[in-house]
């Protein structure tokens, strides 16, 4: 059995689905609290700081719509989203209110658990690219990235990323120039290779998210770019602007 520490906060207005993956959980060394309801879950969270938060859409009192943009107004917590929705279209919101990804029910337990390793392994990691300088700070225009710090800085304000927005633009600054195909960035940054074309729109989101942050002209990047065909990549980045403050 795994040694972890780590809080998940698991909201499913049903019964069955959390005690199974409360004893899952709990059998490969997490730390597991529950809540019932979209109102519960905010009471829950503030009370535990949970590392993750698994997070069912159809619920009572309040949705997980309502919840993920309740958590996403003060913290960077990992969320994946569960949904039976069969509609794309509803997936995706999730996404862009700030989930860093999704498992359709029913699903296989192993499969959000391997979701949710992933997910936590992604957020704690530092970056180790060799294209990034030994000072982890790189500069460009009025963007500021501290890898070592896991910050983004426009025009010297903090700019709030999730962990695994950071961990995407990291992984496009750290081969800059570089394009990537949503496959591999899934299975770069996310770790796991999509089962079905419309998996590859959570990378599509997370750009999008990250452009809005970022860009001065969302709509049309200077830093993150499109790789017509392919997928997407970040400006090449010249050694000038890699800082060794």
């Amino acid at each position: 059995m795994e040694n972890r520490k780590e809080r998940i906060l698991v909201v499913d207005d049903e019964a069955s689905i959390r005690r199974i993956l409360e004893t899952r959980l709990s059998m490969i060394g997490y730390e597991v609290v529950t809540a019932a309801d979209g109102e519960e879950a905010l009471t829950v969270f503030k009370r535990e700081h949970p590392h993750l938060v698994v997070l069912d859409v159809m619920m009572p009192k309040l949705d997980g719509y309502g919840v993920c943009q309740e958590l996403r107004k003060e913290s960077d917590v990992p969320i994946i989203m569960l949904t039976a929705l069969g509609d794309v279209a509803d997936r995706i919101t999730g996404l862009e209110l700030g989930a860093d990804d999704y498992v359709v029910k029913p699903f296989s337990p192993k499969e959000l658990e391997a979701r949710i390793r992933s997910v936590l392994r992604r957020v704690e990691k530092n970056g180790s690219s060799s294209a990034i300088p030994s000072s982890g700070v790189i500069t460009i225009n009025n963007i500021k990235i501290d890898t070592n710090k896991r910050q983004v800085y426009k025009n010297n304000e903090r700019i709030r990323l999730t962990g695994m927005e950071f961990s995407l633009l990291e992984l496009l600054v750290g081969r800059s120039g570089e394009p990537f195909s949503r496959t591999d960035i899934l299975q770069e940054v996310w770790g796991y290779t999509p089962e079905r074309h419309v998996d590859t729109r959570v990378v599509d989101v997370h750009i999008s998210r990250l452009r809005a942050k970022l860009e001065d002209d969302p709509s049309n990047p200077d830093l993150i770019l499109t790789a017509r065909g392919t997928g997407y990549l970040f400006q090449r980045i010249t050694d000038v602007n890699k800082s060794s403050d």
